[in-house]
């Protein structure tokens, strides 16, 4: 990725768009290399930096299949069941603790 043209912020040509304003779009990178970057300047540290796609480039997104959906649904299920008590929590667990808050409260609660 070396030789890109760089942008100010806000100020990209048309025809280029960001992985989040082509998924907008509907469309994907679909393999193709970066074609641009925006810059954006911070106070601290270095600049932010978005790349840029070709939207005429870019490929549909592909659908979501029945097998697609239930991975999804196991895969969010998996981040709500708590691996302490084995439950449903209901909502995603905290990676801070690793288990639900019940669990994490126990040793508190008995002492």
């Amino acid at each position: 990725m070396s030789n890109l043209p760089v942008y100010p912020w806000r100020l990209a040509p048309d025809g280029l768009a960001t992985r989040r304003q082509l998924r907008a779009l509907g469309l994907r990178p679909g393999g193709q290399d970066v074609a641009a970057q925006l810059e954006r300047p911070r106070r601290r540290g270095g600049p932010l930096v978005a790349y840029l796609y070709r939207i005429d480039r870019a490929v549909p997104v592909r659908p979501m299949t029945l097998a697609r959906w239930a991975a999804l649904g196991r895969a969010l299920a998996a981040r709500r069941t708590c691996p302490a008590c084995r439950r449903d929590t209901g909502c995603t667990i905290p990676t801070s603790l690793g288990v639900c808050v019940l669990c994490a409260d126990a040793p508190v609660l008995a002492a």
